[in-house]
């Protein structure tokens, strides 16, 4: 497990990001990160499949095994937050709160542009 001190890489963040409404596939986390991101970042499959073998390995995620649909493709693998990576994005979370306050504060960011 990644230690509480440890800063997510944004890749890593988005991914937890991506997966905290519940199960989803490889595309599925890409469209979502998209979404998210407006558009800003496309993350590559390689880069996206490279992550999840870390997230898996140390715990943040865990694969879940679904009954296939015949719509689904067999092949295809889901993904969902485990306790500790929901942890990690919560810690991460406030980690960006804190500082988008501080940009608030020294008026680096305007507080409609994000509204």
């Amino acid at each position: 497990m990644r230690s509480r001190e440890n800063i997510l890489t944004p890749t890593v963040f988005h991914i937890l990001l991506a997966l905290r409404g519940g199960e989803r596939h490889g595309y599925e986390i890409i469209k979502q990160i998209e979404h998210d991101t407006q558009g800003s970042i496309k993350l590559l499959t390689g880069t996206l499949y490279g992550a999840i073998k870390r997230l898996l390995s140390e715990g943040l995620i865990a694969e879940k095994h679904l009954p296939a649909s015949e719509q689904d493709d067999p092949r295809r693998r889901y993904y969902v937050l485990t306790s500790d990576g929901l942890k990690a994005l919560t810690q991460e979370l406030a980690r960006y709160q804190l500082a988008v306050g501080a940009a608030l504060e020294n008026n680096l960011l305007s507080p409609l542009a994000y509204v």
